[in-house]
């Protein structure tokens, strides 16, 4: 019987867990939402960037490599 206390604890701890975090959390104000939506912008030019890079320094290596075969 022991065991199937134990599993019917799981469901409720994550339901409460679940109910606990949801009335902890808030909507970011506007500040908040456009520093955060900068960092996502600048995250996303710097890997495109690196991105443009590599595969700016790959294409003539690729070539060097497949031309002289």
């Amino acid at each position: 019987m022991s065991d199937m206390q134990d599993l019917l604890e799981i469901p409720k701890d994550f339901v409460k867990d679940g109910t606990q975090f949801m009335t902890r959390c808030t909507k970011p104000d506007r500040r908040e939402f456009i520093q955060i939506s900068k960092a996502v912008g600048v995250g996303f030019l710097v890997m495109g960037a690196i991105g443009y890079l590599i595969k700016l320094i790959h294409i003539p290596v690729n070539n060097i490599l497949v031309g002289a075969a």
